[in-house]
């Protein structure tokens, strides 16, 4: 894969795909753990609420009523009977927390947790958060998080109203903050077939995926559901080892195959090419009409000996319009992506030039990629 970014040549592009090509024969080629994810063992995420208390007068403003009414609520559970005329919050901010609960998380694991304001708190820096549960898409209990807070960043301001800010105060996390405490029921024993799901669907790859398992892992019979899944049939022996045969599976080689495609960003004048872009039969054509306009001044001198003349300064124009003509370019059919960059490299485009000229391309039929552009 090229990549065409504002300030690189093509010419300097065309000589890092020849190293590439050179250097690693099988850039292709891909594990297969790599590139797809047994189905049934994802991530689940999580969500909650909470309060951060200890802040150093950059919390919550009084006005806001819901973070008041979690302090009475709280504080009510701990024995505390107060009024919500006499609580003040500037010391505690409103959070919602998120988290991502991996697969064979077991009781007593550890996971991040993400805390962000949702209040008009100015900054979470020094804050600790107090116990608060995170709940899954079912609203049961999964994890417990409490801890103090790393911020990346901070915000200072003074009293007639200016100051300073870094990064994104308010928003902040807990490494480990999080324990688990209900697990979600996944049982290899009980699986009567391994399902392979593929990142990136696509009927070739999910052929040689199959193909791969099937030659390479004894008894093991791979077979193909769709673009996007692998189906694997187990036996009661295998059964018993499927953690070895998973393990086994991730390490397998696979050649990636992918539609041919370029990405155009018009905004930054990137261009990506996919190693499999063609062209058909077509003649490439760039001019470069350049029109440069020279303003000079002109100092008249009178005559000697003339009398009532005066020095004046006369103002003149230039204008000079080149176009280059020899910047007809012709492609044979099939040419490769190695063909199209050397063509275009004769042509002498600019990454930002060359996006116009692929779409150019496309529109006269004679592309075989999709065009992605944003």
């Amino acid at each position: 894969m090229n990549v065409l970014s504002k300030g690189m040549t093509i010419g300097l592009v065309l000589q890092l795909g020849v190293f590439l090509l050179g250097f690693c024969p099988a850039a292709s080629a891909a594990r297969l753990k790599d590139i797809a994810s047994l189905k049934g063992t994802r991530s689940n995420q999580l969500v909650g609420y909470g309060l951060v208390v200890g802040l150093n007068g950059t919390g919550d403003g009084t006005g806001t009523k819901f973070t008041v009414q979690s302090l009475v609520n709280m504080m009510e559970r701990l024995g505390v009977h107060v009024s919500k005329d006499q609580v003040k919050v500037s010391n505690v901010a409103a959070v919602m927390l998120t988290a991502n609960l991996p697969p064979f998380a077991r009781v007593g694991s550890k996971v991040d947790v993400l805390i962000s304001s949702i209040g008009d708190a100015k900054s979470l820096q020094g804050g600790t958060l107090l116990m608060s549960p995170l709940r899954g898409v079912d609203n049961q209990i999964y994890a417990l998080a409490q801890g103090p807070l790393l911020v990346g960043g901070f915000a200072s301001s003074g009293a007639s109203g200016g100051g300073v800010s870094k990064n994104h105060p308010t928003v902040g996390n807990i490494p480990n903050g999080a324990s688990i405490e209900k697990e979600i029921p996944f049982d290899f024993q009980q699986l009567d077939d391994l399902v392979i799901a593929l990142n990136q669907p696509d009927f070739t790859t999910a052929t040689r995926v199959a193909t791969v398992i099937s030659q390479n892992l004894k008894d093991v019979k791979a077979f193909p559901s769709d673009a996007g899944t692998i189906r694997i049939r187990l036996t009661e022996e295998q059964k018993t080892r499927v953690v070895s045969l998973v393990a086994s599976l991730e390490q397998l080689q696979i050649e990636l195959d992918s539609r041919a495609k370029i990405v155009l960003n018009e905004r930054t004048g990137t261009v990506v090419m996919g190693e499999n872009v063609r062209i058909s039969a077509v003649a490439i054509a760039h001019g470069n009409l350049s029109v440069q306009i020279k303003e000079e001044q002109n100092v008249s001198q009178p005559s000697p000996l003339s009398s009532g003349g005066q020095t004046t300064v006369t103002p003149e124009s230039k204008v000079e319009v080149k176009e280059d003509d020899k910047r007809l370019i012709l492609m044979s059919g099939g040419a490769t992506l190695g063909d199209l960059v050397k063509a275009l490299n004769a042509v002498g485009v600019s990454p930002r030039d060359l996006i116009t000229v692929f779409q150019a391309i496309k529109a006269s039929g004679a592309l075989q990629a999709d065009l992605e552009i944003f």
